[in-house]
Parts: structure tokens; C-alpha cells; sequence
């Protein structure tokens, strides 16, 4: 009796429990990604800037680096000119409902003890490229940026 309920409460617990990675698509970005284009859907003359960095063309020509199996990053912003220079490291995960979300990791902190990041929506994702939707509010309106990824 007691083997059958505690083999009746594993059970249920396997049951109810919800995943909270998509596995799948988080291998699918392993690798070595450029940002290739930006785009603002109905707020093209806004300007946006991007994760509190710099103006979101400045992520043009960006270098992403995605490690899947410790769902680590690395960023590097070299685009030059009128863009700051910018390179991180960085947690992310993507959700079963396709949430893209990451956070900044300064050297020597540990990703536990940062509580900002953010989240985006993953869409279009290919062996080749995917895409990553944010939605910013500008004049009382809420409006989207594309960012593009390709892979190297």
C-alpha cells in the first residue's frame, strides 16, 4: 500500500509539473549569430534604444554568441562611429511559449543576483536565422522592433 501511493505521488508530481525551457529551440540558436537588421514596425521614425545600450541601429553588425547547454551568451557591439562599443556576457532561456529572455551578466556576479533582464519574443527560427520581437511604447502606443539574426 505504501509502494502504491508513493509511486501515485511521483506520478503526480511528474504530471504537473510544467517545463519552463523549450529545449528544442535553445539548441536551435547554439552558435554564432550576427544581427542584420532592425526594424520598427509602425514606429520608424522613433527612435529606440535598445536594452538601456545605445540606439537600436547601433546592433547592426552585432556578434551573439549563444551556448545552450549552460544557457550562456556573449555580445560585442563594435559598430563604431556615433555607437558606443559594448561587449557582455549574458543568461538567457527561451520559454515553451516562445519567450526570449536574458539578462546582462557583469564579470565577477553571479546571473542569480541580477534581478533585470529582458523578454522578447522568438519568431521565424531556422537552422539559418530568427528573429526577436520587442515592443516598445512611444506616444501612448505600443509598437514593435524586429531585431534579425543570421547565423555565421
Amino acid at each position: 500500500m505504501k509502494k502504491a501511493l508513493y509511486l501515485g505521488a511521483i506520478a503526480l508530481a511528474v504530471v504537473s509539473c510544467k517545463p519552463t525551457m523549450d529545449s528544442k529551440s535553445q539548441v536551435g540558436l547554439k552558435g554564432e549569430w550576427t544581427l542584420v537588421k532592425v526594424n520598427r514596425i509602425g514606429g520608424e521614425f522613433v527612435k529606440v534604444n535598445s536594452f538601456n545600450i545605445a540606439d537600436a541601429d547601433c546592433f547592426v553588425g552585432s556578434q551573439w554568441k549563444f551556448v545552450s547547454n549552460n544557457n550562456t551568451g556573449h555580445i560585442s557591439l563594435t559598430k563604431g562611429g556615433s555607437c558606443p562599443s559594448f561587449e557582455s556576457d549574458f543568461k538567457w532561456t527561451i520559454s515553451p511559449a516562445g519567450k526570449f529572455e536574458f539578462k546582462f551578466i557583469d564579470e565577477g556576479v553571479k546571473a542569480k543576483h541580477v534581478t533585470t533582464g529582458y523578454s522578447m519574443q522568438v519568431k521565424n527560427q531556422t537552422a539559418a536565422s530568427f528573429e526577436l520581437v520587442d515592443k516598445f511604447y512611444a506616444g501612448g502606443q505600443t509598437y514593435d522592433v524586429t531585431y534579425k539574426f543570421v547565423r555565421n
